[in-house]
């Protein structure tokens, strides 16, 4: 077992979701959301520029870095996890910060506290676009993995993901799943995207919606009978829209806001938040789309309006990131200062809880 390694058994097995390992600093890693450092010993340039070599296998990784001064990519220690890994200059110097991917079995929507009717009902969707959006490390790729799980379990479906880079293996179960990653697989998330079109696929995941050609080719792909998956980094439903409406001229948004009317499934919008007792809990936002929704999303000026549908449209499985803050208090999940202090608005936290009190 080499240094790294023996490092990295030590991290993750303390609890580490990210690890931190930069020139001049002690070995670092995020534990339930905090910084702890392992250790005093201060990593010196040629320590992490070795991890670095001994991360970066294939073949012109490491020239194709040196000259980019930065990359994304993944690793894997056996018996021990997965790791997706950007490393990068920083003061001349090389860090790296990993991702750590346990290698477990895939969690289940109940094991992670999402609502079980209400995202079975998404996977069973034949097409249509479903956004799963929040921060970085607010458990995106997790909810994700859940739904392809999902699916590759109980549909005899063939599924292809693009990814940068592949963190969670999906083995074939009564699906058929095909992975491939950027860099290693196909060069960008459009052109492996129209590769996929021609791969009989009737899921896709697309790993991030980074600019406007994916949109319009998931768009695309999502009005033609396929059910497509993907993430952003926006904080709730609004903004998502807002976001993906941005990508485009003025002149093409009329158009862009048809399709998106036409192929919203649903938006869940995510960030994980400390739970009482230790550890974290995951607090969410979901829109569906309802012929109310659709119909604001076609008008430019009922954008707002998507926030009443989501606060009126809990028969349908909708509820705002606030309502979802309250409910958690309730159920003694979270302190009510941090729901407060995570809450969008609020105001309308403290409305929800006393209505509870009241009920």
């Amino acid at each position: 077992m080499s240094v790294l390694q023996a490092l990295l058994g030590v991290m993750v097995r303390a609890g580490a979701s990210d690890i931190h390992l930069r020139v001049g600093s002690a070995p670092a890693a995020r534990v339930n959301g905090e910084i702890v450092r392992f250790g005093e010993d201060r990593l010196a340039p040629e320590h992490v520029e070795a991890f670095a070599r001994e991360m970066m296998s294939r073949p012109g990784q490491w020239d194709d870095f040196r000259m980019r001064r930065d990359a994304d990519f993944a690793y894997g220690v056996a018996g021990l996890a997965r790791f997706r890994v950007n490393a990068y200059y920083q003061r001349g110097s090389i860090g790296l910060i990993m991702r750590v991917i346990e290698e477990k079995p895939i969690p289940s929507f109940a094991e992670l506290g999402l609502p079980v009717a209400t995202f079975e009902a998404l996977a069973a969707h034949e097409r249509g676009l479903i956004l799963v959006t929040g921060p970085t490390g607010s458990g995106k790729t997790t909810t994700l993995a859940s739904l392809i799980d999902h699916i590759n379990a109980t549909q005899a479906v063939n599924i292809v993901t693009l990814e940068d880079p592949i963190e969670i293996l999906h083995r074939d179960k009564k699906a058929m799943v095909s992975q491939r990653e950027l860099g290693t697989d196909t060069l960008t998330f459009a052109s492996g995207l129209r590769a996929a079109m021609r791969q009989d696929p009737d899921v896709i995941l697309i790993g991030e919606m980074r600019d406007k050609e994916t949109v319009e080719a998931a768009l695309s792909a999502a009005q033609t009978g396929h059910l497509v998956f993907s993430t952003l980094h926006t904080l709730d439903a609004i903004r998502t829209v807002n976001r993906i409406i941005d990508f485009f001229a003025p002149h093409e948004r009329d158009q862009i806001r048809l399709g998106l009317a036409e192929s919203l499934v649903g938006v869940v919008s995510q960030r994980l938040l400390p739970r009482l007792g230790g550890g974290r809990v995951l607090g969410m936002e979901i829109l569906l789309g309802t012929p109310l929704v659709r119909d604001c999303l076609k008008d430019p000026d009922r954008t707002d309006d998507i926030k009443q549908a989501l606060l009126e449209g809990g028969l349908h499985g909708m509820h705002t990131f606030d309502q979802h803050l309250a409910r958690l208090v309730q159920e003694g999940l979270l302190s009510e200062a941090d729901a407060l202090q995570a809450a969008t608005s609020p105001h309308e936290v403290r409305i929800s809880l006393m209505r509870q009190k009241f009920a």
